[in-house]
This record gives C-alpha cells, structure tokens and sequence, in this order.
C-alpha cells in the first residue's frame, strides 16, 4: 500500500443544540480531517480531540500540529503491506493518541476499499447491526432534561446518559429515575469528583443506574478501585485508558467493571481491538464512546462497534442529532429499534460529501511524496 499523498482539512461545523458537560459548553466542532491516497483510493479519517484542553491535553490546533509536524513527514512516500504498518510512523512520539488516530483510521479505510471488503469486516467485527444510546448534556432545568430524555426514548434509543457534575447529580438522578423507572441510565461525571463524594454515591446506588463513568480524575486507577469497593453501581473507565496496559491494570485491581472505548483516545484501531481483547478475556464489557464526531468518525466508530464484545449501546447516535448537514452520505440513521444496521460497501461504507467539506474547510494542507 503507497502513501502517495496525505492532506490535512480543518472543518468548522456547528451543532446543532449546545452541549454542555463538567468541562463547559460546547457549540461548535473545529474537526481535522486526515484523507490518504494510493493514487487510485482514498481513506478518510477524523481527529476526535476538542477544540479546548479539557477533555485531553490534545485540542485540534495540536493534533494539526504534530500531524503536520512529526507524523505525516514519516509517513508520506511509504510503502506499508497493511494499515497495521501505522506504528513507526509515530515511533518515539508520546501521547497524542488523536493525532495519530486520524491518520492511522484514514489508512484502515484505504486499506479497507483497496481489497473492497467493509472496514467492520476486515476488522473482525461480527455485529451486523448495533444498540446506540445517547449522551445528553447538562440541561438548564430538569424539566427540560425530562423532555429531552422522553424524546430519545420515543426515538427507540436503548440506553441514556446524562451528564452529572456536583450539584446536578443526586437529585437529577432521582427525578429521571421517577420519571423513567425502566430505561438503562447511567450518569458520566467526567472527572468531576472525589473520594471525598462516596457517601454521594453511596446515595445514587439505589436508583438503578448501569454505570458510573469516570466519577474521579482522569489519570487516575487507584481512587476509582477503592470507591468501587464502597459502591454496587459498576464503575466504567472513559478518561483513565489509554492502551489496552492500562484496561489491564486497571482491572486487575478492580479499578471498573466497563471501560468506555474511544478510538481517537486509544490511538486508532489496533489499539482499539487490543483494549477489546483484554477486557474481554477478564469479562469486562466494553461500549463505543462518543466524541461529537462528523459522519466519517461515526462510520469508524459504527465499524468498530462490530466487535464482538462491545455488548453495551454506545453513544453512537444518528447525524441528525447534532448536524443540520452530515458530511456523510446517507447520513448515520438509526432505527425506530435504537439500532444501527452495518454497511458493506467497501471501506467505512458512506459517501464523503466532497463538495460539503470544501464548503466547511476553513485551511488544508498537502503532503505528496
């Protein structure tokens, strides 16, 4: 497989509805799109950092940075026999793991239409078809929470999260419960909280919610461990795992009982299979994490979900939730079962809308060997 040519195109894209966590609001994406080509097919792949350091250290203007910078110089004018050849292309490079995701997912997909197979194929996967849920952020009041919930549940979407921070927590929680005795809630706090905050938890316990993600701070595996000890709730791990090591430690000392997967957090797919690998040799089921992605991470992440041990609905949800226009064609649908059906054209299975993303770009860059 030659790497003939690799460009760089930052996209700005509004949401639709703000979105709003413990980190802040968020009304718009700065989205870095990585495209590859052999001279004859063409990969597409998505940064998935934010557009501020909150989340990650990463934003967008650094993803571009060390794209432009350190990855892609090594990389163009290569020969690799497979997108598993991504790895020297970043060697010696530290963290970063968005960064080198968009380009090691644009490789995947080429490498994917090259032998004309579908990307969720040729990555293993064995689900045809996906559960989705849904994220949904912090709301103004929780009325309109409950409205916004009653809305997804009319969708067909099989599980809701809902954003939780220090004072939009226990309360909100009990309220949604109330109002909606059978969905499969969970509550994702985003780092919010301390070991301070177990009695809080203990408190939360009662009312029924799947998971509690990432109650503590983000590097951190010991502080998780022990409030799962002191709670029934099982604990998933978002921020804390970033390689299929850390899932490893994580769970041998009882840190979680499900890890949220994001490819860009991981660093591309085959970090994303061996994360898979290890929490399912320990039994621990894993979901597909959202980052506000455009059509072409969400097909990624719709291929990924195809693995067979991702048994839990991810926030893998439809474009029309959060773009007036995907850049993707058709956009991402789910059903009115809260599913999403995989597509077997070759590579991520979606048309690229060219003449949308030109139209978004804001700046591109060009590397040819």
């Amino acid at each position: 497989m030659f790497i003939k040519r690799i460009e760089m195109r930052e996209l700005r894209m509004q949401l639709l509805h703000p979105f709003e966590t413990s980190f802040g609001v968020t009304t718009g994406r700065r989205i870095v799109l990585v495209t590859v080509t052999d001279g004859t097919h063409l990969g597409y792949g998505e940064v998935t950092a934010g557009e501020g350091p909150f989340y990650s250290h990463e934003t967008s203007e650094t993803a571009w940075h060390i794209l432009r910078d350190f990855i892609i110089p090594n990389a163009v004018g290569k020969t690799i026999d497979t997108a598993l050849g991504f790895a020297p292309f970043a060697r010696g490079i530290r963290g970063h793991n968005m960064a080198k995701a968009g380009l090691e997912t644009a490789l995947w997909d080429l490498e994917a239409k090259i032998k004309g197979v579908p990307l969720w194929k040729m990555l293993g996967g064995s689900r045809e078809t996906i559960d989705c849920g849904v994220s949904i952020g912090i709301q103004p009041t929780i009325d309109k929470l409950l409205a916004k919930i009653d809305t997804e549940v009319k969708a067909g979407y099989r599980r809701i999260k809902i954003k939780i921070k220090p004072g939009w927590d226990l309360e909100v929680i009990r309220q949604v419960r109330e109002a909606f005795p059978k969905i499969r809630l969970m509550g994702d706090a985003n780092s919010a909280y301390t070991l301070a905050d177990i009695d809080l938890f203990k408190k939360m316990d009662k009312y029924d919610v799947m998971m509690f993600e990432q109650p503590l701070h983000y590097e951190d595996i010991i502080d998780h461990a022990e409030l799962q000890k002191h709670i029934q709730t099982p604990i998933c791990l978002d921020e804390s795992i970033h390689s299929a090591e850390d899932a490893r430690k994580a769970i041998r000392i009882g840190a979680c009982r499900i890890i949220n997967i994001k490819l860009g957090r991981v660093g591309g797919h085959r970090e994303v299979r061996a994360v898979h690998d290890v929490c399912r040799d320990n039994g621990i089921p894993v979901w597909c994490g959202g980052m506000l992605e455009s059509g072409i991470g969400r097909a990624h992440n719709i291929a990924l979900s195809s693995l067979e041990n991702f048994s839990l609905p991810g926030d893998v949800s439809a474009s029309k939730r959060y773009w007036t226009e995907d850049i993707v064609d058709p956009p991402v649908e789910v059903s009115a079962e809260g599913q999403i059906t995989q597509r077997n054209a070759p590579g991520i299975g979606y048309t690229v809308k060219e003449d949308l993303i030109g139209k978004l770009t804001v700046r591109s860059q060009a590397f040819n060997a």
